[in-house]
């Protein structure tokens, strides 16, 4: 078996274009499972990670049609850890002559399944995502936390850009600066953010996975504690654990499929290289989300207008508005009336965040959106389903830079 741990990522490459499409998809029970866990629900005991990569890819390979044998490479890429990806493999019975252990966040590991794919490492690979944060005891919040850098030996916190004692102690400050500068710049209010959460958690309450399904008011919205200020505790992203399963198999072999292959269009990558304060939170990463997917739409010859359906990382509430900015779908400072206005739902210009996103729907790191993706361009969506879609486009990105993902249907 070759072993690779590469995580560059390939060029954007029109050669690379459609080389791969992702033939089945699989997800855990989020909503169940984060309900028996809040519950405290007698006998329920924590999937581990193990557990979880099972469930995804029983569900991802019945989808797909395939048969075991079809498969020949693992990816995985997990949170606080799992086995290895060889073992994983063995657990699940592939016999995988590819197999990859490739970071964890949608920023990179498709892109380089596709282009090994294209390379002829493998012919079809299972990608494997999992977070088990309630199986190991990891905890979030409080004085202690470990989703943004854990604490030190005698228990103080800290985080992995700024420390403690200035207040930035989690990734919520980042947004919320940013946003307190939008809002000095365009007058919004804290009720126009609200607007977001509601239309994602709107989207939630048609996914009946998702783990947040209550319809929310502007009222809701604002009677919530507030996390960082001007963010509210729904500006926030889940927490939450869960697996999902990606199978990606090689273009001239993925009609083979139960279903209609989705085709892996286009990537790009651009990161802030100086002056971060900056970037990100006067020019809110928009060098970086038009420099990443100009690559990508190259990569995939269509143009922005061409895109149906974005799913975006929505860390928070206003990373979604910076993106749907930063991307060209809405001028500048024009976001927060975008949305009230319908812009991000169906009929509007781009519907986002069809499933729920990391708000509401569930979060995965970005492989959720993915999944959201497929099943769009299938036509699986049900009443949330955008209609005549061709392109669809998902983009990871961070505090610091941005990976855009363009689909579209396989022939």
């Amino acid at each position: 078996m070759a072993e690779y741990s590469s995580l560059t990522m390939p060029p954007s490459s029109r050669e690379l274009s459609g080389q791969a499409a992702i033939v089945g998809i699989g997800e855990t029970d989020y909503h169940a499972d984060y309900q028996a866990a809040r519950a405290k629900t007698p006998g329920y005991q924590p999937k581990s990670v193990s557990e979880l990569a099972r469930i995804a890819f029983d569900r991802a390979l019945a989808d797909s049609g395939l048969k075991l044998s079809d498969i020949d490479g693992i990816s995985t890429s997990f949170t606080y850890g799992g086995p290895d990806p060889a073992d994983l493999a063995r657990q699940l019975g592939i016999d995988a002559r590819y197999a990859i252990s490739n970071g964890n966040i949608m920023a990179g590991p498709l892109p380089v399944v596709c282009a090994d794919i294209a390379a002829g490492r493998a012919d079809t690979v299972v990608m494997i995502y999992a977070v088990a944060s309630h199986a190991i005891g990891r905890s979030f919040g409080g004085n202690t936390y470990g989703s943004v850098g854990g604490s030190g030996g005698d228990g103080t916190p800290y985080s992995y850009f700024y420390f403690h004692p200035w207040g930035w102690s989690s990734q919520a400050a980042h947004w919320a600066m940013m946003f307190r500068y939008y809002q000095s710049q365009y007058g919004a209010r804290e009720e126009d953010l609200g607007e977001v959460a509601m239309q994602v958690r709107f989207h939630a309450s048609q996914n009946s996975n998702a783990v947040m399904q209550k319809p929310m008011t502007i009222e809701d919205y604002m009677a919530s504690r507030y996390i960082v200020r001007p963010l509210h505790l729904f500006d926030m992203c889940l927490v939450n654990d869960g697996a999902i399963c990606l199978i990606v198999r090689r273009a001239d072999m993925a009609n083979d499929a139960a279903k209609k292959p989705i085709s892996v269009l286009g990537w790009g990558e651009a990161k802030i290289r100086s002056r971060k304060m900056d970037v990100m939170v006067r020019q809110r990463l928009r060098p970086q989300l038009q420099e990443a997917s100009g690559q990508a739409l190259a990569m995939a010859g269509v143009s922005l207008e061409e895109i149906g359906h974005f799913e975006g990382y929505d860390a928070s509430t206003f990373h979604l508005v910076d993106q749907v900015e930063g991307l060209g779908f809405v001028p500048e400072g024009q976001g927060l009336d975008f949305c009230r206005q319908g812009g991000m739902t169906l009929g509007g210009r781009i519907p986002t965040n069809m499933s729920g996103g990391n708000l509401s729907g569930s979060y995965m790191h970005g492989w959720s959106q993915v999944v959201e993706v497929v099943r769009q361009m299938r036509g699986e969506s049900s009443v949330r389903q955008v209609q005549g879609l061709h392109h669809s486009l998902s983009c990871l990105t961070q505090t610091d830079q941005a990976h855009p993902i363009v689909y579209g249907r396989g022939m």
